[in-house]
C-alpha cells in the first residue's frame, strides 16, 4: 500500500515549525534525490530528519536531532499505517525551545501522523486485459456497460470498434456474453491498475 499522491502538511509546537513531505518512491535512489531536492528547497531549516520503507529496504535518519529522537519515530508511523513504496521527510525550523528527547519523538511522529490525515492510500492489483470487437450496432447496446464496469484502456474506431479494457472479476465476462449474443473477449494480457483502499 502507498500513498495515491504526494502530501505536505506543517504544525508548530513550542514555537518549532515541523514541515512533512511525504512521496511514493520506488526506490532508495528516488528517497534521496527527494531528499535533496527537499534540503535545497529548506537550505537554512535546523534539520531535515527522514525515513523510507520500500520492499525490504527500510532506512531512518536523525539529521543531527539526538539519536533515536527524529528518524525512528518517523518511520514507526509508516510502518504502523502499513506503508510500502513510501518516504517521510520532516523539516524542522527551531523556534528557541528545546523539547527534550520525549518531545522531539512525539513532535516528528505527530508530524507524520498528521501529514496522513489528508492520504488517499492505493494498491497494485494485476488483472487479465481484455480485446472485444463488435460492429458498431453492437457495440451501442454494450458501451455504457464496458464504460461503468470495467478499466476502459482504449476503444479504437474502424470498420468495427475495438474496446481493450481490464476485468476486475471474471464474472463480468457473463454478463458481456448476454450483451454480445455468446461473443467472448479475447485475453491479450495482463495490466497492472491501482485501486484505492482508503
Amino acid at each position: 500500500m502507498y500513498l495515491k499522491e504526494d502530501l505536505s502538511n506543517t504544525i508548530i509546537i513550542e514555537k518549532s515549525r515541523f514541515i512533512c513531505y511525504m512521496k511514493h518512491v520506488k526506490s532508495e535512489e528516488e528517497y534521496r534525490g527527494f531528499l535533496s531536492e527537499i534540503r535545497k528547497k529548506h537550505h537554512d531549516a535546523t534539520h531535515v530528519c527522514s525515513a523510507l520503507v520500500c520492499h525490504n529496504i527500510q532506512r531512518s535518519s536523525d539529521d543531527g536531532e539526538p539519536s533515536g529522537t527524529a528518524g525512528a519515530p518517523i518511520l514507526n508511523v509508516l510502518n504502523k499505517n502499513n506503508l510500502d513504496e513510501t518516504c517521510a521527510l520532516v523539516v524542522r525550523y527551531f523556534g528557541g525551545i528545546k523539547l527534550g528527547a520525549g518531545g522531539l519523538i512525539r513532535a516528528y511522529g505527530n508530524a507524520v501522523s498528521e501529514c496522513l490525515k489528508n492520504a488517499v492510500f492505493v494498491e497494485d492489483h494485476t488483472y487479465p486485459k481484455y480485446s472485444l470487437t463488435l460492429s458498431y450496432e453492437a457495440a451501442n447496446k454494450i458501451e455504457y456497460y464496458l464504460r461503468n464496469n470495467t478499466v476502459l484502456l482504449d476503444t479504437i474506431y474502424d470498420t468495427e470498434i475495438t474496446y481493450i479494457f481490464v476485468l476486475d472479476n471474471s464474472d463480468k465476462l457473463e454478463t458481456i456474453k448476454e450483451y454480445t449474443k455468446g461473443q467472448l473477449p479475447k485475453q491479450i494480457g495482463e495490466e497492472t491498475i491501482q485501486k484505492v483502499v482508503k
